[in-house]
């Protein structure tokens, strides 16, 4: 039996990391097999994003995204379908919907981001996780080191494209996360085990 694939998706300082963690967890412990995973990757392409995006490099909107693209590719060959073709549960913080938010953000045209993710498979769920804005700029704010993709007016933009993109598609479950985490996580959980 293939596996279930879901992904939680949101802006920066949304939780997607630490729901992620806390997801993959409590699916353990109820006794699933369980892939927890990331874009970009730990693998080439990802590493290389994520030094150069450190390091202040400069690319154009286009470039950049076609270079997480790339590394969804190689997520998904590498990672993604070997665990779901062992039956496992795979949740990955972030995928295509990133590309989707953040190129719209920065000024890419919708036809385009749709045209590069295409070839990708869907999800079996995809959550979205969107506090009010206020609180994620409170909680980058705490952060030591940033990226060039965390500055506040592009953060507006991303926020404003992920609730455009929830709105266009009934299917995205959305989940505020300004609460505590552990109910937030029971939330997710809920939803999570509501279609597996």
């Amino acid at each position: 039996m293939r596996g279930f694939f879901i992904v939680i998706e949101g802006p920066d300082g949304s939780g997607t990391t630490k729901h992620c963690a806390l997801l993959a967890e409590r699916l353990t412990q109820e006794g699933k097999k369980v892939l927890r995973t990331h874009e970009p990757t730990d693998g080439p392409v990802g590493s290389a994003i994520r030094s150069d995006l450190r390091a202040g490099v400069s690319f154009t909107p286009l470039d950049l995204q076609r270079r997480f693209c790339e590394d969804r590719a190689w997520h998904i060959e590498h990672v993604i379908e070997p665990a779901l073709a062992k039956s496992a549960t795979v949740i990955s913080d972030r995928y295509f919907h990133s590309t989707l938010a953040y190129g719209l953000a920065l000024g890419i045209d919708r036809e385009t981001l749709n045209a590069m993710n295409t070839k990708f498979i869907r999800p079996d769920e995809t959550i979205f996780l969107l506090p009010s804005f206020e609180v994620l700029t409170e909680r980058m704010g705490r952060r030591d080191r940033t990226d060039v993709l965390e500055q506040t007016e592009l953060q507006r933009n991303v926020y404003e494209a992920y609730r455009t993109l929830a709105k266009e598609d009934p299917s995205i479950i959305v989940i505020d996360t300004a609460g505590a985490p552990q109910e937030v996580a029971r939330t997710i959980f809920a939803a999570a085990i509501s279609r597996t």
